[in-house]
């Protein structure tokens, strides 16, 4: 799903390295250019990757701004064709290839093996010529005033092909993944940073490091949310910049899904909690026994606006983010292109307001788990978990 669908997946990154100074218009357009997706319906190439429009995923030129720049975001689509062959089909076919050169050729029992790598090629390329190739596309949105880059997948090989497919395109420039730590880093207050930095279990400043070192980021985020949707009210306020007024109130809970960990002798074991959900008895009881959350489904609530989404916990990546539904308007009378223009603005508003009430959310749990009472907070959850 793309970014203008109600539901997307979501992961977020930062750019670092070297930016041209001012206007970022030209040196945007030209490299898009660049590297802007190539056709190859009437060829026998395996796979194109490249980039196309955010709003038609056949154009391919960035000759105006229209066509990837609106406002202060740049917006482009990753489109990759790829034509997949089926191995059976593929030894079907080789194994008539084969049959035919046996018996042009009577004086072998078998066909030698650089022949049959020679017909295996051949066959490849015939078939390849026949099939069409299917195309896959996946959209991001760079936030020029933040840096911040929003793609719509969090397949960790589309992720990839992304993050090299920006590189390539952007010399110079580079992805940073947002993860737990990263994202803490931006919202806690200055006054936190010294004990977020005691926190910090990595021994490097590599993002993989900083990931799996600290994993508690994850797991304390859910558990203290989880405590909270049980014994608090559940209202919080706006503390980070964003669409959403500073300290607008709005609510934040868990609820539908949860998915716990436990890592012992006998391997990985892993329990998922679904539906509904009144008092999470057997989340309690597995969060008892020792068993991490590591996923979650996340309720954000303003007014009779409601967002949800399934929040990664090693990552911080967003699975299923809903947001409030915005309306394309259709019509004889209607401009299409300026109505797409005008529910892209809508959407951005929405999906950032979603991500404002997060990042204050793990604000709160950050001003707690970083603060003097999270000791007292702990035995409070403890104490609960223990049925007290």
């Amino acid at each position: 799903m793309g970014i203008l669908s109600g539901t997307v997946a979501v992961c977020q990154f930062k750019v670092t390295g070297d930016l041209p100074s001012g206007d970022l218009y030209s040196y945007v357009a030209e490299n898009l250019v660049k590297q802007a997706f190539q056709p190859i319906d009437q060829g026998a190439a395996e796979q194109s990757v490249g980039w196309v429009h955010l709003d038609d995923h056949r154009q391919m030129s960035f000759d105006t701004p229209s066509a990837f720049w609106r406002d202060h975001y740049v917006v482009f689509t990753l489109r990759r064709d790829q034509r997949k062959l089926p191995a059976a089909l593929v030894k079907a076919y080789l194994q008539v290839a084969e049959h035919e050169y046996l018996a042009a050729n009577p004086g072998f029992n078998r066909v030698p093996k650089q022949k049959r790598e020679e017909l295996k090629e051949s066959v490849r390329l015939n078939l390849l010529t026949k099939t069409l190739p299917v195309p896959s596309t996946w959209d991001a949105v760079w936030d020029t005033r933040t840096g911040i880059v929003t793609f719509t997948s969090l397949s960790a090989p589309i992720i990839e092909l992304f993050e090299a497919q920006f590189k390539k395109t952007f010399e110079g420039a580079r992805l940073v993944a947002i993860h737990p730590y990263a994202r803490a880093e931006a919202v806690v207050g200055e006054e936190l940073m010294p004990a977020l930095e005691k926190a910090n279990l990595a021994t490097s400043d590599a993002a993989i490091d900083l990931i799996r070192s600290n994993q508690w980021l994850g797991w304390d985020f859910l558990l203290w949310l989880l405590h909270r949707t049980m014994t608090e009210a559940s209202e919080y306020r706006v503390n980070r910049p964003g669409p959403a007024l500073a300290d607008d109130p709005f609510v934040a809970y868990l609820n539908d899904r949860l998915v716990l960990m436990s890592v012992g002798e006998a391997g990985t074991q892993k329990i998922t909690v679904a539906g509904p959900q009144d008092h999470f008895r057997e989340a309690v009881t597995a969060l008892a026994h020792g068993k991490r959350i590591t996923e979650s489904t996340i309720y954000l609530e303003q007014d009779e606006n409601i967002w949800k989404l399934t929040l990664k916990g090693e990552l911080f990546h967003f699975a299923s983010f809903k947001s409030p539904k915005v309306a394309i308007e259709k019509g004889d009378h209607v401009d299409e292109g300026s109505e797409r223009e005008a529910a892209f603005y809508e959407r951005m508003y929405v999906v950032e307001q979603g991500l404002q009430f997060f990042d204050s959310l793990y604000a709160e749990f950050l001003k707690v788990r970083l603060g003097a009472g999270w000791g007292d907070e702990l035995a409070r959850i403890e104490g609960w978990l223990a049925g007290e």
